[in-house]
């Protein structure tokens, strides 16, 4: 059998602290992977004068997964998203955000379970009708969201439900509003959810989606939703388990797959042994399963859980006081 090889994007700020914990990790369970690194964000902009350069996109392109740090795309005209880009050009149409419960998290919640299902490149992240009026006061974007794109997201959530073993697949909208796109959004769930009987499908307004999360979140298992909608909610479900930190991210699409930590790069802890890795752990463990290397990706999850749950050399957001590669080792003793 070949052996895998894997694109790795180490990434700005504590990327580079938090990738190569996780490949240390990685190597440890036995993948034996082989690694092909490339730049992208602030460090490929010094390197090579762009912020996603064409040798980036041909090993991700070659070897169909890759691995991702965080990116900073400088904030100001002229800069696109990076994230969005690469969604874009390998057509990573459903981001996958499972947030999970660990205890010793001082999270506000316990049994926390949620995957939210996110469509990942039309509705408002699709960049058509941009416009600003010359006098600066007006601005105008539009959505757009097509019959294909949503049944496809849609299929895919009960897909990734009936897979798991998942009971429910809600579906998040704001038709009663958005009547045109929103209400072809709900139109077409509706239609895929009757093609899945043996799974619960409810459907629910985005606002009241995010009050039910405050107040009763476990009533949650699978969320589908546009792609604006699913931003925001991904983020407060990884609020319920502790933070960003605590949640990873897959896109997915029908050729190759991008898993990532979904937090910020924090350049202010940079290079100083402070990051806790476990959200680029915990994307790499969805990129296993992607894989069809569940029993590793099981023994990760089973460390990773113990190390948290015992606060064996934790990280200062998890109430302890070590760092990235006390942590790490942590992880890695228990493999």
């Amino acid at each position: 059998m070949a052996q895998q090889r894997v694109t790795v994007i180490r990434g700005d700020g504590i990327g580079p602290d938090i990738i190569d914990a996780t490949t240390q990790i990685l190597d440890k369970v036995g993948c034996n992977f082989a690694y092909d690194y490339a730049d992208a964000g602030l460090v490929a902009l010094e390197k090579h004068g762009e912020l996603l350069p064409q040798q980036t996109l041909d090993l991700i392109a070659k070897n169909k997964v890759a691995l991702k740090g965080p990116l900073t795309t400088p904030v100001g005209e002229g800069f696109t998203s990076i994230n969005v880009s690469l969604r874009k050009q390998f057509k990573l149409y459903a981001n996958v955000r499972p947030v999970l419960s660990f205890k010793g998290t001082k999270a506000r919640y316990e049994d926390i379970d949620i995957i939210t299902v996110r469509e990942n490149t039309q509705g408002m992240y699709s960049g058509l009708g941009q416009t600003i009026s010359e006098d600066g006061n007006e601005a105008e974007a539009m959505s757009k969201i097509t019959r294909d794109g949503a049944e496809k997201i849609v299929t895919f959530a009960y897909e990734l439900a009936r897979r798991e073993g998942r009971k429910k697949v809600t579906a998040v909208h704001k038709a009663n509003i958005l009547k045109s796109t929103s209400g072809l959004f709900l139109k077409v769930a509706r239609e895929v959810g009757e093609r899945y009987p043996d799974i619960e499908s409810t459907e629910m307004i985005v606002d009241n989606t995010c009050m039910q999360l405050v107040m009763n979140p476990h009533q949650f298992d699978v969320i589908v939703t546009t792609n604006l909608f699913g931003d925001i909610i991904s983020d407060l479900c990884a609020g319920l388990v502790g933070g960003l930190g605590m949640a990873p991210g897959a896109n997915i699409g029908e050729e190759c797959a991008v898993f990532e930590a979904v937090h910020g790069s924090a350049p202010d802890i940079a290079g100083k042994n402070l990051a806790n890795p476990t959200s680029v752990i915990l994307a790499a463990i969805q990129m296993l399963e992607y894989l069809k290397m569940a029993d590793k990706a099981e023994k990760i999850r089973s460390a990773l859980k113990d190390v948290i749950e015992s606060g064996d050399r934790t990280t200062r957001d998890l109430g302890g006081e070590h760092g990235t590669t006390e942590f790490t080792q942590a992880v890695l003793d228990r493999l």
